[in-house]
């Protein structure tokens, strides 16, 4: 089942009606019934995700203590459903800026409990309090950064239409090895066709993912590259139709 949402044609994804269609038919798909099921699934969900993995984040926790000092969480506004802003809260995994010490790029910053954290996914774990609060969802199009809101063509921006997650299609389809534009087709295709089923395959797909550590970084770079906006205002067809997409591929 993972295989098939690792491995299925780009061509698929990307061949959409331009951006005037895409507004109307977003009218149509926003109110899904699926969505009432899906946030008492991310509550439940998060409060077992909580409950359970409390003993390990209670240790991730003294392990940033010990190496990296405080604060242990990493706090930072993003923006969610509608572009609305909230906190988003993920375990530290950095030193902070400090150019008397060197510690300046992410690869400066990162030190090897950060790199841990961060190949196994273990960093995201208190964004379910995210999801309990209601501000993000178990799967959805990641959060991305505020300033990147102006940066987006009107499609692109429809990844707003649904609250952020954990993990997503794009998460499952390369994460940070794919470029900018893959990952917000995917996020559109999210918004498209997101069903109890499609989250299903995405979950586990993402166990896949994370336990084979694809796509942590992107190439050349210690963590992702910055997005600063796009060469044309909707992109085309980026691959041709029936090349697949997977994780380290790239």
């Amino acid at each position: 089942m993972a295989k098939g949402i690792l491995e299925e044609p780009v061509g698929r994804a990307l061949a959409h009606p331009p951006a005037a269609a895409d507004q109307a038919r977003s009218g149509a798909l926003a109110g899904r019934p699926y969505d009432r099921w899906k946030r008492l699934i991310d509550i439940v969900g998060a409060i077992v995700v909580l409950i359970l993995a409390a003993p390990v984040m209670a240790v991730v926790a003294g392990a940033i203590l010990l190496v990296l000092g405080r604060p242990v969480l990493f706090r930072h506004t993003r923006p969610g459903r509608d572009g609305r802003l909230f906190e988003l809260v993920k375990f530290r995994t950095m030193h902070p800026v400090d150019p008397a010490r060197g510690l300046v790029s992410d690869a400066d910053r990162l030190n090897p409990l950060g790199r841990w954290l961060r190949a196994t996914s273990l960093d995201e774990l208190p964004e379910f309090w995210n999801v309990l609060r209601g501000e993000m969802s178990i799967v959805g199009p990641r959060p991305h950064l505020v300033r990147y809101l102006t940066l987006y063509s009107p499609r692109q921006a429809r990844r707003h239409e649904v609250r952020p997650g954990i993990t997503g299609l794009a998460q499952v389809r390369g994460r940070n090895a794919l470029d900018w534009q893959h990952k917000f087709e995917y996020d559109v295709e999210y918004v498209d066709r997101r069903s109890f089923w499609l989250d299903v395959r995405i979950l586990a797909a993402t166990v896949r993912v994370v336990l084979r550590r694809d796509g942590i970084s992107a190439p050349g770079a210690a963590t992702w590259h910055e997005f600063t906006g796009n060469a044309e205002p909707d992109p085309g067809l980026l691959r041709p139709a029936g090349e697949s997409v997977r994780p380290g591929a790239r």
